[in-house]
């Protein structure tokens, strides 16, 4: 049975569900930060995902980078999947512009995350509504 890594659970807010992954927001408002983490057990590494699934999730991960490009106006997308920290496979999606806290650096460990008002969560909750589709189910919260 799939369960998010406690890390994960502590750092992020779960916006939903893909058909494969569930999708995630870093608590950190410095950056749009999303993260992508497929359901499955005991994944830590991109191979140990059957064919099907590596597909699922680059499709899923394509689709949601494309989307927060032209939904955020970013200026480039950091797409990576690193797990040093938190070894359960999980995709970050970051939303980068080249006035954003970091930039150009990247964002892991630069700067102590500013967590999002609610109002700033149900804003982005509001603007991925109008653009994902069918295919995702969100969670209230």
């Amino acid at each position: 049975m799939f369960a998010l890594d406690s890390r994960l659970q502590q750092d992020t807010l779960v916006i939903g569900d893909f058909p494969l992954c569930r999708l995630l927001l870093s608590n950190d408002s410095q950056y749009p930060w999303f993260i992508l983490v497929p359901r499955r057990e005991d994944i830590s590494e991109l191979f140990q995902l059957d064919v099907a699934d590596q597909q699922q999730l680059w499709q899923e991960t394509t689709m949601l980078a494309e989307l927060l490009k032209d939904s955020f106006d970013a200026d480039k997308l950091n797409v990576a999947t690193l797990g040093n920290v938190v070894s359960q496979l999980h995709m970050h999606v970051i939303v980068r512009k080249r006035d954003d806290a970091a930039w150009p650096a990247p964002v892991w460990g630069k700067h102590p995350a500013r967590p999002y008002s609610a109002e700033q969560v149900a804003a982005i909750r509001e603007r991925l509504r109008l653009v994902l589709t069918d295919d995702f189910n969100f969670v209230e919260g």
